[in-house]
């Protein structure tokens, strides 16, 4: 029988944390003062009995956090540690490098503004710095439509061994001479934004036709160039009840993970509170990820329930005219990366009212 590889996901005189793959599933042993804190038992709690996304000589516990062993893993999880502290940290930050897209989704949380704005590869590159520098171990690259950027793989080259980087995409210009650029620009995955399993209604929330055929593209580039894929689905009232296909979608086409958000009323859908979920519906979605097989599935909706908002706590977005707010779907900026550096503007977020609230402050 063999012995199961064990992965150090943490060392040190107050908490020690290893885990290992058996069955298909990640366990975790922890010891030492630390390992009884709530916010660290929640953390393990949080992958104890969890499908990893890939597991080999790395274990990629999800598409949203960086590899073990690794320096930017190393990092998050001295954030987590300073986080039961009380130290905030931007572990998370998600950058719309442009406005420019083929799509007119119904659901844009960040939608065309008319000026064409993006931020300059220099500008993107000195983000990049800065969110390190703050600790970031995660830089997500958005849109618009980012794979439309023509310096794309430029600016995903400045994201160093401390951190890791992953790419929002609809599909629409990611072509395989890009994937393969991009992985050797360091990019550790690919989020494919799907809004239905069933091409005809996917392409009718993007507002164009050819869309999902995009997006299957899209898996196929990143597969074929080594990057790990994950599913991104926005659930909604009307789409929740395909959870299922979405799941059996993810596994058919090879997909590493399937990504649960939910639907905020923001953008061209603020104010409109008809597509959010039910208690029926959140109980129905958290019974089907608590048995489903692989790939794996990341609830954030049930993230959040557990852990609180992530908004101005651990996550940050910038806009592409470099306004930055406490997340991509809460449009209330605290400061512009312009004018001042991104820390002063992170120090300035510490009075955001919202940090840790059980409830996103945009769907009450």
């Amino acid at each position: 029988m063999t012995t199961p590889r064990s992965y150090t996901l943490y060392h040190s005189p107050l908490l020690q944390v290893t885990a290992s793959v058996e069955d298909g599933r990640i366990r975790v042993k922890s010891r030492g003062v630390l390992a009884r804190t709530p916010v660290v038992r929640a953390s393990l709690e949080m992958v104890d009995g969890q499908i990893p996304a890939r597991a080999g000589d790395e274990l990629f516990i999800s598409t949203w956090f960086p590899p073990v062993p690794s320096t930017a893993f190393n990092r998050l999880v001295r954030s987590r540690v300073l986080a039961a502290m009380g130290w905030r940290t931007p572990d998370q930050v998600t950058i719309s490098i442009t406005e420019e897209c083929p799509n007119r989704c119904r659901h844009c949380a960040l939608p065309d503004s008319g000026r064409r704005l993006h931020l300059a590869p220099e500008k993107v590159s000195d983000i990049v710095r800065q969110a390190l520098d703050l600790g970031t171990t995660l830089v997500i690259f958005d849109g618009g439509e980012p794979s439309l950027y023509r310096e794309l793989p430029q600016v995903v080259r400045s994201v160093d061994q401390r951190a890791v980087s992953t790419l929002f995409t609809s599909g629409a210009g990611f072509s395989r001479s890009l994937a393969l650029q991009l992985k050797e620009a360091g990019l550790q995955a690919v989020n494919v934004s799907l809004d239905s399993p069933v091409a005809e209604e996917h392409d009718a929330m993007r507002g164009r036709s050819g869309v999902f055929q995009d997006a299957m593209q899209a898996v196929g580039h990143a597969l074929d160039a080594g990057l790990l894929v994950d599913l991104y689905v926005v659930l909604r009232r009307d789409n929740v009840h395909q959870l299922e296909d979405f799941h059996r979608l993810a596994r058919e086409v090879g997909a590493h993970e399937l990504t649960l958000f939910e639907v905020v009323p923001t953008g061209r859908r603020a104010n409109d509170r008809s597509p959010l979920l039910t208690e029926e519906d959140h109980r129905f979605v958290e019974d089907y990820v608590s048995r489903a097989p692989a790939p794996r599935i990341f609830s954030v909706p049930s993230a959040l329930r557990r852990f609180g908002c992530f908004a101005g706590s651990s996550w940050l977005h910038i806009t592409p005219g470099g306004e930055v707010y406490p997340c991509a779907c809460l449009p209330e900026s605290w400061g512009s990366v312009n004018e001042e550096p991104l820390s002063r503007i992170w120090r300035r977020m510490r009075r955001f009212p919202h940090k840790g609230s059980r409830t996103c402050p945009m769907r009450r």
